[in-house]
């Protein structure tokens, strides 16, 4: 076993919920052997053609990798972890939401731009009878490419992205969320806590509804606020600057000041602390992937790491 590998007890608790036949050409090559390989590739951040020999052939973990990140397979799993911490009662459900900036490599950007349909605006695919991209990829999220559509957003310093997440008690995240770093942290709050998904380990729904809730500043607004009384969510966020002195400035009419727990805000550092965890893979830190969906799911098996070594 190599550095970083996943250890016997590690994969005995992945190896269940692992699929069994690719759909397509029989059984698949050694599950451990490849998802060895793709840790590797997350926490180096190596090309996948450097990948070590012992990993088997690069295009086969690159391959596992991308249509385990377009089916869902590795949100799946980490979701399977959850379960049994939360059926373990490992899970503490004072959750803390905010955001972090990952800056893109020069070779993330130049993804193909495809129509809905699924073929080539430009570079003449159009009238061309699909071959096997097509039927390796599925299930890849709509949204074609160009920097838009996979979450790469422009700034002075270059192409970004930005990760929205939110973490339980134990610095551990519960949902991830990717956009073009550019977008503003509040719009992506109602996502971030509606992906969060934990099975039962017996019969009843998966839980979504946390105890609490925890944000900075950039989440206290209107629709957020709205979005927590709505599903009777407690929360601690600070109120604006302005927002206080325009509802000073209205008097008995501005409303009462919303609640604020200082104490339970003291935690929310238990999302600033998952995010270098996060960052210590190194292909979640500097963003290599082309599609949006292949960098979510390398952040997903980061994530999916500190759930397992936690």
């Amino acid at each position: 076993m190599g550095r970083g590998d996943l250890t016997d007890a590690e994969w005995e608790r992945l190896r269940p919920f692992l699929p069994v036949s690719n759909r397509r050409c029989g059984r698949w090559r050694d599950h451990r052997q490849v998802i060895d390989g793709i840790l590797h590739r997350v926490r180096t951040g190596v090309h996948w053609r450097d990948l070590p020999e012992r990993f088997g052939p690069w295009k086969t973990v690159y391959e596992r990798h991308r249509l385990w990140s377009a089916d869902g397979t590795w949100e799946r799993l980490l979701q399977r972890v959850q379960a049994e911490a939360d059926a373990a009662d490992d899970i503490d459900w004072d959750v803390s939401v905010d955001s972090t900036i990952v800056r893109a490599h020069q070779h993330a950007a130049g993804a193909r731009n495809r129509s809905a349909t699924g073929s080539l605006v430009k570079g003449g695919w159009a009238d061309r009878t699909p071959g096997r991209d097509a039927v390796a990829e599925p299930r890849r999220p709509p949204g074609g490419g160009g920097a838009g559509g996979e979450g790469l957003g422009r700034s002075r310093g270059g192409f970004t992205t930005k990760v929205h997440l939110s973490v339980d008690g134990r610095c551990r995240p519960l949902s991830l969320v990717i956009t073009a770093g550019q977008r503003a942290d509040c719009t992506q709050f109602e996502p971030v806590l509606e992906k969060i998904r934990v099975p039962r380990a017996g019969p009843g729904r998966p839980r979504k509804k946390p105890d609490s809730v925890a944000a900075d500043k950039g989440y206290s607004n209107g629709p957020c606020h709205d979005y927590l009384r709505r599903r009777g969510i407690r929360h601690s966020i600070p109120e604006k600057t302005d927002s206080r002195a325009a509802r000073l400035r209205k008097g008995s009419r501005g409303g009462r000041p919303p609640g604020f727990d200082e104490e339970r805000y003291r935690k929310r550092n238990t999302v600033e602390r998952a995010i270098n965890k996060l960052k210590h893979a190194r292909a979640v830190a500097t963003r290599y992937d082309k599609r949006g969906y292949v960098y979510l799911g390398t952040v997903t098996a980061a994530a999916l790491v500190i759930w397992l070594r936690t």
